[in-house]
């Protein structure tokens, strides 16, 4: 039985991965994420159902469109992969229930705002300012955050960033990080409480610092090519979740 619940929440992952590559395209183009069906970017026909299992299909097809016989970008079965990923290792830590789904739901937003920072170097606000208040809430009185963690992680988290990026512009007269990563820091404080602010910091600033520098040694380019940093705080909120109590164990209790 317990296999067969690992497998069922899986295939549920990879089932909202499909959804979430909706988003992913349509939010920054500011189209409906419902209407019209799935349709191939390049010939415009619409993806058959049997042509629209998630990781599968793509196989089945050899990456291909089955009408224009166009490649399909390999993003598709990663973020389906990913997300089922996610999901497994979810119900494995909480089991089924309500926490699974409301930490499902976070991952899924950041999911989103990962790759679309990644294409399009923007974190839509439709995602962060609905999602501020909205996961501090459920942190509140789902999770069962204590108000005053999660309010001190929400203030801490985007004030945080804000003023790194107000003292980076200051001192080097170019906007380093944008309105979107305070947003976003702040939306994750708010969920994850101040205690995990610390880890995210320091996770994703040193991620970043790492796969930047390999970035600008493999494209020849200097430190004004900056690369976003909301996949790397999304990455390290996510990691939090997994590792944070050990986290918590070591550093903020002592053993």
């Amino acid at each position: 039985m317990l296999i067969l619940m690992n497998i069922l929440a899986f295939i549920f992952g990879a089932a909202v991965g499909s959804f979430l590559n909706v988003c992913i395209y349509r939010l920054p183009a500011k189209t409906s994420i419902v209407k019209p069906s799935s349709r191939c970017p390049n010939c415009g026909h619409s993806i058959r159902y049997r042509d629209n299992i998630p990781i599968i299909s793509f196989i089945l097809l050899g990456g291909k469109c089955r009408d224009c016989k166009s490649g399909i970008s390999w993003r598709y079965p990663l973020v389906e992969l990913i997300t089922a990923a996610l999901a497994l290792m979810l119900f494995i830590k909480f089991n089924f229930s309500l926490d699974f789904f409301v930490f499902f739901i976070f991952t899924a937003v950041l999911i989103v705002i990962t790759f679309i920072d990644l294409d399009h170097q923007i974190i839509p606000d439709i995602l962060t300012l609905p999602g501020i208040p909205l996961f501090f809430l459920a942190a509140v009185f789902l999770i069962k955050i204590p108000w005053q963690e999660s309010l001190i992680g929400l203030l801490v988290g985007g004030g945080t960033l804000f003023l790194i990026a107000f003292f980076y512009e200051l001192i080097s007269k170019r906007e380093g990080m944008g309105g979107g990563d305070i947003k976003l820091l702040a939306m994750i404080g708010g969920f994850l409480g101040w205690k995990s602010l610390v880890f995210i910091l320091l996770f994703s600033s040193l991620t970043g610092a790492i796969i930047g520098m390999a970035v600008m040694t493999v494209k020849k380019q200097d430190m004004k090519y900056a690369i976003p940093f909301g996949p790397f705080l999304s990455a390290a909120a996510i990691a939090y979740i997994f590792l944070g109590n050990s986290y918590i164990r070591l550093f903020l209790i002592g053993y």
